[in-house]
């Protein structure tokens, strides 16, 4: 068999195990995100800001896909339910960054806490060399996230936690205009 089928054929049984993993890890996750009683926008937003912090109105209507209007209002709607929270960029009074409120933060790394949990209970199930065996999987995972991560458009969370920096850019690969 030619060298590159076998890694094809590698790479697809090593992705069905990395999905079948991810089930695995994180069952709690749909039910308790559907609990959270907001829009797909308005989700989308929250894991914005959880992932790269403050951000602008523009990064956010752009990371979306829609108009700055139609953001503005999903962002609004959040606002009155105390999930994120406006304020004034320190370096330039003219600018106004979105962020998660203390609410907000409480809520979605309550929903983490609980699948880490999850994942705790699973990795002391192991034997101590399946554990280092999936220690050094994922080792190896983050160092090929790290090496991909331009050609991906993404950036890595500094230490592999969230961070609280603001985005730069957001770049999607498709611009469309969706109504929300």
């Amino acid at each position: 068999m030619p060298k590159e089928s076998v890694d094809n054929d590698l790479i697809e049984s090593t992705l069905e195990l990395s999905e079948r993993a991810f089930r695995e890890l994180f069952p709690i996750l749909p039910k308790e995100w559907l609990n959270l009683d907001l829009s797909t926008p308005q989700l989308k937003v929250v894991l914005l800001l959880l992932v790269s912090g403050p951000c602008r109105m523009s990064v956010i209507a752009s990371a979306l896909g829609v108009s700055l209007a139609t953001g503005t209002g999903v962002v609004d709607r959040l606002v009155e339910r105390g999930v994120v929270v406006r304020e004034g960029d320190p370096e330039d009074r003219r600018v106004v960054l979105c962020r998660l409120s203390s609410k907000g933060e409480k809520m979605l790394l309550g929903l983490v806490q609980l699948a880490r949990n999850h994942a705790e209970m699973m990795f002391r199930s192991l034997s101590l060399e399946k554990l280092m065996a999936v220690r050094a999987g994922l080792e190896a995972l983050l160092e090929a996230g790290e090496a991909t991560k331009d050609q991906l458009g993404i950036s890595a969370a500094s230490n592999g936690k969230f961070t609280n920096k603001p985005m730069k850019a957001f770049s999607p690969a498709k611009k469309t205009r969706k109504r929300l």
